[in-house]
């Protein structure tokens, strides 16, 4: 019986001590700072599948309003019509992952729509950096990241479709914080910058699929 129990005993330190050494396989180091260009590879190319838009956008606006905003004219005449609420309007969005495009579609709340595809690049940055508002409590200290992805936008279509000519980019951000491995449940907020000659807006939003903060 005392044979059986060290047995035991030595099985469970065992299992913990694995258990430890895999979580702390993805444990950050304080004062960590990492910024790399990578090809998307397969594993991130899933994770950005799991990755869930919430079903709200808003457009970025600051004081100067639409005079620092160019290729939105009929959400301009919406807004400008006296029926926008600026307190509570959001844009309808619905978000498509194929694997080699997103596809936002994003709806006003006077019923305008359009949609904007953009091709996933042949490379991206991945960010992240210890902000130092976090303590390593044994599991390492919670980082702040960034997945960046930059390229052309392929095609636009309805509010859209008179603002993209070519060339016009974008400049699309998943903004999180996590451990030292990356999982969908990391990022909670996405942004979006599309510029061009005809072209220049920004929308951002939140992730259903993030873990609440």
């Amino acid at each position: 019986m005392k044979r059986l129990f060290i047995t035991l005993l030595a099985v469970v330190c065992l299992m913990s001590l694995t258990n430890t050494a895999l979580a702390c396989a993805c444990c950050a180091d304080a004062g960590t700072y990492s910024i790399r260009t990578v090809k998307p590879e397969t594993y991130i190319v899933d994770l950005l599948g799991d990755m869930k838009f919430d079903s709200k956008a808003d457009l970025f606006m600051t004081e100067a309003d639409f005079e620092i905003i160019k290729g939105l004219d009929d959400i301009k005449k919406e807004m400008e019509g006296g029926s926008w609420n600026y307190e509570t309007d959001t844009f309808d969005l619905v978000n498509q992952f194929t694997k080699k495009t997103w596809k936002f579609t994003i709806k006003t709340p006077g019923g305008k729509t359009g949609t904007l595809t953009l091709p996933v690049p042949a490379q991206m940055v991945q960010f992240k950096v210890d902000i130092h508002d976090t303590k390593d409590t044994g599991l390492g200290v919670r980082l702040y990241k960034e997945f960046r992805f930059k390229g052309a936008v392929q095609n636009g279509t309805g509010i859209f479709r008179a603002g993209i000519v070519k060339p016009t980019t974008y400049f699309l951000v998943f903004q999180g914080r996590g451990n030292g491995c990356d999982n969908a449940e990391d990022f909670t907020h996405w942004h979006l910058e599309i510029e061009g000659k005809k072209a220049k807006y920004k929308f951002n939003g939140k992730l259903s699929s993030g873990a609440a903060e």
